[in-house]
């Protein structure tokens, strides 16, 4: 609790703290403080016209800072928070421009993390928080990726270990007509659409319009090698990817539980196994971080878009990659 209160008094005084939440971790600052707001860019290096999430201790603090919070929306809210889905709405003035890029929305969400909550609650404001990584490298889902990332950059890191979901929140825009989900991640599309059954995906925009929420214009995720995504058959994938190896010593393989042993190539990562896209969603920053260390320059990654993570699996992976080889 010391820890917390400390941490908490940084971001009251206008620094910036990176903290565990159950998606990946954060770089928070006092959503109200702009020049707060600014070092988290500064940090990370992010472009400025790429939105934040306000991360909130509890539903009432929707509507201090939303000119309206619609019924569907609060359905959701009920259903879903605390956990790993943000909802975007209309702003009202206390939110300023450089948290949401300009727009006049802005993305609320309450994390499950105890630790994340809690350092919400203690700090007495919202706190605006993108991923606790620098731009365009994979998220940080331990302590560890994020001190090897922003250590000096920042004021203060909580170190809690690995996060549970290892994606970031599923982005649902409740002001669109229909509503879109414009980021998939820890709760699945399905799940959402039981509840909406308009709901919609989009899933990207187009270059010469601000992004509506986070990772949906900026190329994301990518670790220093460059990702091919190789898509098809499972023999044929195996085929196709222990050709490509044979031709680059200094190559990976990104592969499953089920397939790891059919591949020949020395610097190969299991994400984990293809009946559980849970086990994949949570290993697969992690899995891109640990390529780093191996001294690859090409990464060739099976396609893993089955289960209820697939959506939010393959979302990330294309955003990371370079190139897709289908078969």
């Amino acid at each position: 609790m010391e820890a917390l209160q400390k941490c908490a008094g940084i971001i009251r005084s206008s620094g910036t703290v990176a903290f565990p939440t159950e998606t990946v971790y954060g770089l928070g600052a006092n959503a109200l403080d702009v020049s707060a707001v600014k070092k988290i860019f500064k940090a990370k290096g992010r472009p400025g016209d790429n939105p934040l999430i306000l991360h909130i201790a509890k539903t009432d603090d929707v509507e201090k800072y939303a000119l309206s919070f619609s019924d569907a929306a609060k359905l959701l809210a009920k259903i879903f928070w605390p956990g790993p889905i943000s909802l975007i709405l209309p702003r009202n003035t206390k939110v300023p421009d450089t948290v949401t890029g300009g727009l006049d929305t802005v993305a609320f969400r309450i994390p499950s993390n105890n630790i994340a909550r809690e350092l919400i609650a203690l700090s007495g404001v919202p706190i605006a928080a993108p991923s606790a990584n620098l731009s365009g490298k994979p998220s940080t889902t331990e302590g560890t990726h994020v001190i090897e990332d922003l250590y000096g950059k920042v004021d203060a890191i909580i170190d809690a270990g690995k996060c549970m979901v290892g994606l970031e929140s599923t982005v649902v825009d409740m002001v669109s007509s229909p509503p879109a989900v414009l980021r998939p991640g820890g709760i699945p599309f399905d799940k959402i659409k039981m509840i909406i059954p308009n709901l919609q995906k989009q899933y990207s925009t187009s270059e010469d319009q601000p992004p509506r929420s986070p990772g949906m214009k900026y190329r994301h995720y990518s670790p220093e090698a460059s990702v091919i995504i190789v898509n098809g058959p499972d023999n044929e994938t195996m085929k196709k990817i222990n050709s490509l190896t044979r031709q680059n010593s200094r190559s990976g393989v990104l592969c499953s539980l089920e397939t790891i042993d059919n591949y020949e190539c020395i610097n190969k990562i299991c994400i984990g196994s293809r009946k559980n896209s849970e086990e994949i969603a949570a290993n697969i920053f992690d899995s891109l971080r640990m390529f780093d260390k191996l001294d690859v320059d090409v990464i060739y990654s099976e396609y893993f878009g089955d289960g209820s993570m697939g959506d939010a699996i393959m979302n990330r992976l294309i955003k990371a990659s370079s190139d897709i080889i289908g078969l």
